[in-house]
């Protein structure tokens, strides 16, 4: 009996030890494999724990297969030969290529943009197309809580479902996880198809609960698609606040009620085709059913344009990281500006190389972010990353009139995009997310109003973290707490 000890804690080295060889051999980027290796080794037990559930690579796992990947992309690639007049702009060329060869993310003709900055607008736009559906409503959303504006939204599903329109929803099963299960069987109840994305139940409680969809879409009848960074509650209406964490006192967080800042985006036109394909492969992931129908996939009716528009998935289980690249691209070529909004700011290696090569080259590039962030950690690791960029050049605007959690970038008066993309790395490996990049003029130049809006509400940091008067302590801490920022 008085070796049982020793037993265990020979078995657990053993695992501790196979666990960091598997992070080795993943050839991840060093700097998310040293902090896994430092988590396996300084915080036993738990560390394990954490790797088991956080830590696993499933960028090469196959979730769906390549013929059935093939099906539900068919419909979609049939769509885009019979555009006509398409006309790619050449200074994105190599970019639209890249989209199109790695992610399928064709490039369609012939949108109208509408740009929603405040829930309340958004949420009257999407309750009225709702109203108007004749055949079909597909909503993958992160959040649909069970609030007054998640009741109001699932009212009106219920209502097109018993007129027969078909009604699919997908939402994430951890983003949802405090919302009462009674609420999507109610809507299970009145005909409506809802699933959620990888459940997380014992006996099952694996490594997936890291990987999360933080998509937010909307497709009604093949012809209007939504696609931002805002979620089903009430928090996103214009008016409405959420409790943000201050500092810790002795009884506890102190918290601070503000307003929430978003943007979302309303397209008719030929990109709702691609806006369609991210929600069928998502649906087939949750329901295992092949919808490839011509019916998804209607006729374009509207005005002609050159407006050019790409909806671009990224995920987890897919051999690049794709909405990253675009961005470390979209930074390279940038000639004068590049303007960028984030709730959350831990950047990867190649995007953090990529805008300070920019800001040294002379291009203008700005990042806003939130004075307060809802989530301490993040906030404290993103601290020394400001300092690096704050020293090649990066201008850095503080946002101050609540908490903007609005993920978008222009860039040129040419190129914007905006999605469910945060500038961290949870969003660039371990998320399904979607973001639109939209080649045209007026919109980018409608992106940039927004941005130099929002600016109005910022203040400048000036002074980089490493000043005299910034104390020694804090800077160690949050230069810790950087080392861990992959895993957050």
């Amino acid at each position: 009996m008085i070796y049982i000890h020793w037993l265990i804690l020979f078995v657990y080295v053993v695992i501790v030890i196979a666990s960091i060889l598997m992070v080795l051999l993943d050839n991840r980027q060093p700097a998310k494999t040293m902090a896994w290796v430092l988590v396996l080794i300084f915080l036993p037990v738990i560390g394990f724990i954490l790797y088991f559930f956080f830590g696993q690579n499933t960028r090469k796992e196959k979730m769906i297969s390549q013929n059935s990947m093939d099906q539900l992309t068919k419909r979609s690639m049939l769509e885009f030969a019979e555009q006509e007049d398409l006309h790619l702009p050449e200074e994105y060329d190599s970019l639209i290529k890249l989209f199109t060869a790695q992610n399928w993310a064709l490039p369609f003709k012939d949108n109208q943009v509408d740009i929603y900055t405040d829930g309340y607008h958004l949420f009257h736009a999407l309750l009225r197309d709702i109203r108007q559906a004749k055949h079909h409503i597909h909503l993958d959303t992160y959040i649909f809580d069970d609030d007054a504006l998640g009741y109001m939204v699932a009212d009106a599903l219920i209502v097109k479902a018993k007129e027969g329109v078909e009604v699919r929803v997908i939402y994430d099963a951890v983003g949802c996880w405090s919302v009462d299960r009674a609420f999507f069987e109610r809507m299970r109840d009145e005909g409506i198809e809802v699933h959620a994305f990888m459940p997380v139940k014992f006996p099952a409680f694996t490594g997936k609960v890291n990987y999360r969809n933080h998509r937010k879409i909307c497709i009604i009848d093949g012809k209007v698609g939504y696609i931002g960074g805002m979620n089903i509650a009430t928090r996103y209406i214009q008016g409405k606040t959420k409790r943000i964490p201050l500092k810790l006192s002795a009884q506890g967080f102190v918290y601070k009620h503000i307003a929430w800042r978003d943007t979302h985006l309303r397209i008719c036109g030929g990109s709702v085709y691609g806006i369609q394909r991210a929600f069928l492969v998502d649906w087939y992931f949750v329901d295992r059913t092949l919808v490839t129908s011509r019916r998804y996939y209607p006729e374009y009716e509207g005005s002609k344009n050159n407006c050019l528009i790409q909806i671009v998935t990224s995920s987890p289980v897919a051999p690049w990281p794709d909405i990253m690249q675009g961005y470390v691209r979209i930074l390279l070529q940038a000639k004068h500006y590049v303007y960028i909004e984030t709730p959350y700011f831990l950047p990867t290696e190649p995007v953090l190389f990529a805008m300070k090569t920019a800001a040294l080259g002379g291009v203008d590039v700005q990042l806003m972010i939130p004075a307060k962030t809802d989530a301490r950690l993040v906030e404290w690791a993103g601290k020394s990353y400001l300092t690096e960029i704050l020293e090649a050049g990066v201008k850095v605007l503080l946002y101050r009139e609540g908490f903007n959690h609005s993920k978008m970038m222009v860039s040129d008066d040419m190129l914007s995009t905006c999605g469910s993309t945060n500038v961290d790395f949870r969003s660039f490996e371990n998320n399904f997310e979607g973001n639109a990049f939209i080649y045209d003029q007026e919109v980018a130049q409608r992106m940039k109003a927004v941005f130099l809006e929002d600016a109005r509400h910022c203040s400048v940091m000036e002074e980089s973290q490493n000043s005299k008067g910034y104390p020694f302590l804090k800077r160690l801490w949050e230069s810790i707490i950087r080392l861990f920022s992959p895993l957050l």
